[in-house]
């Protein structure tokens, strides 16, 4: 690479950082917060069109975060350093929205839950089915993965959900579940796992407060539309974010 290319190229990593300096990511660019992140994986090379090739695969900026690292590898100019910081930022992304809502009731403020279960599954390629066990407080005990794979009343033992939940002490769960498809609207297989799951909580003595569907931008919540026991019926809803 010739040198005027080479200072050029450095010139402007430099300028990127100082201008994240001075206001974070005030009048950042998609495409410029990659280049950003890439000065620290790819020192070698020209971080703008790296970053404008990933942004045109992936179609935008949650399509990167959310593309494996083989995919990401599939990019001209991609090595596993570059791929392996890009997958780190957003699971450390995760750890900190899992530990802004602990310690806080997820009943009465949602919000902090729902933004970590947004961003841990609307890009997960397969579908996992969560139980969030909670205590007295309404804080967060455990998060459990139940299951991976296609989700049905066959592979969700609510033996398993009641055993946790005692061995978690908790008083309350809240069932969470994405649709990689994006789509959060719910099957008939998912409202009669709610209603067994609910009953067996029932019968224990635990309070089930909501199975949540996570799809892309949207989340449908068995609550608001009447399917948890003694909870009065509501019109259906998926709501945007």
């Amino acid at each position: 690479m010739p040198e005027n290319i080479i200072l050029s190229d450095r010139d402007h990593k430099k300028r990127l950082k100082e201008r994240f300096k001075r206001n974070v990511f005030t009048d950042f660019h998609n495409h410029e917060i990659l280049e950003l992140i890439l000065t620290y994986a790819v020192p070698k090379k020209d971080v703008k069109l790296l970053a404008n090739a990933l942004v045109k695969r992936f179609k935008g900026l949650r399509g990167v975060f959310d593309a494996t690292q083989e995919e990401l590898k599939s990019v001209d100019g991609i090595g596993q350093n570059a791929a392996l910081l890009i997958q780190l930022i957003k699971n450390v992304a995760g750890e900190y929205l899992k530990e802004t809502m602990m310690g806080k009731d997820v009943i009465r403020n949602p919000k902090e839950v729902l933004d970590y279960l947004k961003l841990k599954l609307s890009g997960e390629r397969v579908e996992k089915f969560l139980a969030i066990y909670l205590n007295s407080k309404n804080e967060v005990l455990a998060i459990e993965i139940l299951h991976e794979g296609t989700i049905n009343q066959t592979v969700v033992y609510p033996r398993k959900v009641i055993e946790l939940a005692f061995r978690h002490n908790a008083r309350s769960i809240i069932f969470v579940h994405n649709h990689p498809s994006g789509d959060a609207t719910p099957s008939a297989l998912d409202k009669n796992l709610t209603m067994i799951l609910d009953r067996a909580a029932l019968a224990v003595d635990i309070i089930v407060h909501d199975h949540l569907i996570i799809g892309k931008n949207v989340y449908f919540s068995a609550r608001e539309n009447g399917w948890i026991i003694g909870c009065p019926t509501r019109a259906t809803r998926s709501v945007a974010h």
